[in-house]
């Protein structure tokens, strides 16, 4: 893939996400989602993103095996074209939140968005760790019921069945397609080491530790929200009968 369509398929992804963002304008929202409907609008694209990229990245390694034994160097058109719509996504919604968020609100989401940016960018300019990039991409997995969890909170079903088996498939997600595959990619980092040039691996490396960082905090916060709290509301229902 030549640069000149790398900058189409960057391009195309952000003013792909901005239609999708319009459409998404146009639906029926839930009344309780009115109050705060660039909210319901911002999570509703990320939504559709990450269902696209979940998918899309799965069929990576499927349609092109070899890439899952050389992460550095074997690629494909199809997933250089992934990472490529992957940036134009994140491009797209760090504009959005600037233009419509307050700093103060989303400095944490804007940073992770420069880094995932830049660490991309990179793989996408050099033609190199793409499959390492498509690995990263796998978290998507778990952002579709992370997105889905904040739909039905702002839609107000935080008690109905759905919601339930969503959480539980969220943490469960979360720890595969999240927790164990930042571990796994900073121990193939540590073993590849002699194979990244400097920058490179300092810039995984800044990356991986901020993603652990940011990782951890949200996982804790799921749990505290969606599973103590509730265990606590339980147990003093019991104390009270």
């Amino acid at each position: 893939m030549e640069l000149s369509s790398v900058i189409l398929t960057t391009g195309g992804s952000v003013g792909f996400f901005s239609l999708v963002n319009a459409g998404v304008s146009q639906l029926p929202m839930p009344e309780s989602a009115c109050r705060n409907a660039w909210k319901w609008r911002n999570i509703s694209t990320s939504f559709v993103h990450s269902s696209i990229t979940a998918i899309w990245a799965v069929l990576c390694f499927f349609r092109h095996p070899q890439m899952a034994e050389d992460l550095i160097e074997t690629h494909s058109v199809f997933s250089h074209a992934l990472v490529s719509l992957s940036i134009g996504y994140f491009i797209y919604d760090f504009l959005d939140m600037v233009l419509n968020q307050k700093l103060s609100h989303s400095w944490e989401l804007l940073f992770h968005h420069v880094v995932v940016i830049t660490c991309f960018g990179l793989s996408v300019l050099s033609y190199r760790y793409i499959g390492f990039s498509v690995v990263a991409l796998m978290v998507e997995i778990n952002s579709v019921f992370l997105h889905l969890r904040q739909m039905l909170r702002m839609a107000g079903n935080t008690t109905g069945t759905l919601y339930r088996v969503n959480s539980i498939i969220n943490l469960g997600t979360y720890v595969v397609f999240r927790i164990n595959t930042l571990a796994w990619m900073t121990r193939w980092l540590v073993l590849n080491r002699d194979n990244v040039p400097l920058m490179a691996y300092t810039l995984g490396s800044v990356g991986m530790a901020i993603m652990t960082v940011m990782n951890i905090v949200l996982f804790c916060r799921l749990l505290r929200s969606d599973f103590l709290k509730s265990s606590t509301r339980e147990n003093k229902k019991e104390k009270d009968m």
